[in-house]
């Protein structure tokens, strides 16, 4: 899952992706308006985490001409204010849930989580093929029954696999689910994810799940060949 944050104080920022990437999301920050209308023209995102206060477009403005253009990803409005005004202002524009500052990072994620819950194609939290199992609540993997542990990285490579079993991804797919703008777009991270995911995943298993096709990218087999 990709996020976007777009929040001006970048002590707060700072903590908020920290916050998300540990928790396995791919995240890109933006410190003002203007940046965060570049960063949505070129990405799609899952979610974005976007603050009333920052600089022009305020977020409320962004809020307006996104919703505007057509997009439906959730939208989670931070904000200082927290009069029932304020509230139903940003509500009625388009915000899918609204955080009052100061808030807990543990709320921050438990409302992130159920945005990409109740989003207009629900993500499923069970995935599986064959013997895999992903939950995606817990965070946990597991192989014929064996817990698996998995870098914050493999888990979110793993994760959209499994939501595209059989259909060969390439990498520049797997890196926009994946990464974010802070990634080495020349680094050979995903191929060097995809081996440890093997090594975990297929090692010592009758069978594999993880196909290389070459030229094109991989695949995640629905059932061990």
């Amino acid at each position: 899952m990709r996020i976007l944050v777009v929040e001006d104080d970048p002590r707060m920022s700072g903590l908020i992706c920290e916050v998300l990437r540990d928790n396995c999301y791919a995240v890109d920050p933006a410190n003002d308006g203007a940046s965060a209308s570049d960063l949505m023209a070129v990405n799609q995102y899952d979610l974005v985490v976007l603050d009333w206060g920052i600089p022009a477009p305020s977020g409320i403005e962004l809020l307006q001409i996104w919703r505007g253009q057509g997009q439906t990803m959730p939208i989670l409005m931070l904000t200082g204010r927290s009069t029932v005004e304020d509230r139903a202002g940003g509500l009625d524009t388009g915000a899918d849930d609204y955080l009052t500052k100061p808030f807990s990072f543990v709320e921050l994620l438990a409302r992130v989580r159920s945005l990409l819950r109740r989003r207009q194609v629900p993500l499923q939290l069970h995935l599986e093929a064959g013997d895999l199992r992903l939950d995606t609540s817990r965070h946990q993997v597991t192989v014929g029954g064996s817990p698996v542990i998995l870098s914050p990285k493999e888990f979110a490579v793993l994760d959209y696999m499994l939501r595209r079993t059989d259909e060969v991804l390439t990498r520049t797919e797997i890196e926009e689910h994946a990464w974010d703008e802070a990634s080495d777009p020349m680094a050979n991270v995903i191929d060097v994810t995809i081996h440890r995911l093997r090594k975990k995943i297929d090692g010592g298993q009758d069978g594999r799940l993880i196909h290389t096709v070459r030229g094109m990218g991989y695949v995640l087999r629905s059932e061990r060949s």
